[in-house]
């Protein structure tokens, strides 16, 4: 918990020109600037998780939800580049600094899709003995997920995590992930493994 208040308040003071860049950038598309939704925290807790809002307005039909996707045809101008960095998860350090999210953890998934992900992979429930995070062992290896088997293979990095999680290993998932965000903004880099969804 010391690790979390302390990395989520410095991350907030260096993150701030990138923050007010990005407010910037999005205020001049409709809608609001932070995007607000109900994901699931430590057993199963519902939490409004944050982040800056990089999709057009309505983006999703009430009661559809979807997987979002590399190239995703929803995202509004300046966007792509903010989610390949992913800048668009920096409000989630609030949250980091109130208790409902980790600096290093599973990412939290939405309740709406939660439920079949469960009944069609063994064990996924056990991710949710710990905080999410706003980066993680799988968000390293793995990008962006739009199935099941896919969301399987995840899930074994998440499950090693919470069998194997320490300070060490946090510290060494912190600096790839900020290894991770450098690369997003080179040319070649536009395939670059995701830190969270």
């Amino acid at each position: 918990r010391a690790f979390d208040v302390a990395a989520a308040l410095v991350g907030l003071l260096l993150a701030l020109p990138i923050m007010a860049a990005i407010a910037l950038v999005v205020g001049r598309t409709p809608g609001s600037l932070i995007y607000r939704q109900t994901r699931l925290g430590e057993r199963g807790k519902p939490f409004t998780m944050y982040k800056f809002r990089t999709m057009v307005v309505d983006a999703e039909q009430i009661g559809q939800p979807l997987f979002a996707c590399e190239g995703d045809p929803r995202i509004v101008p300046g966007g792509r580049l903010i989610r390949r960095a992913h800048l668009d998860e920096l409000p989630q350090l609030w949250k980091v600094l109130v208790g409902d999210m980790s600096i290093v953890g599973p990412r939290p998934e939405r309740p709406e899709l939660a439920a079949p992900i469960g009944e069609a992979i063994p064990f996924w429930q056990r991710r949710l003995l710990i905080k999410p995070g706003i980066t993680g062992w799988a968000q390293v290896h793995c990008g962006y997920v739009a199935d099941c088997e896919e969301m399987a293979d995840k899930l074994s990095y998440d499950l090693w995590y919470v069998r194997n999680q320490s300070l060490p290993l946090d510290v060494a998932i912190c600096v790839r992930t900020v290894c991770l965000q450098l690369r997003a903004f080179l040319p070649c880099a536009s395939t670059a493994k995701g830190v969270g969804r």
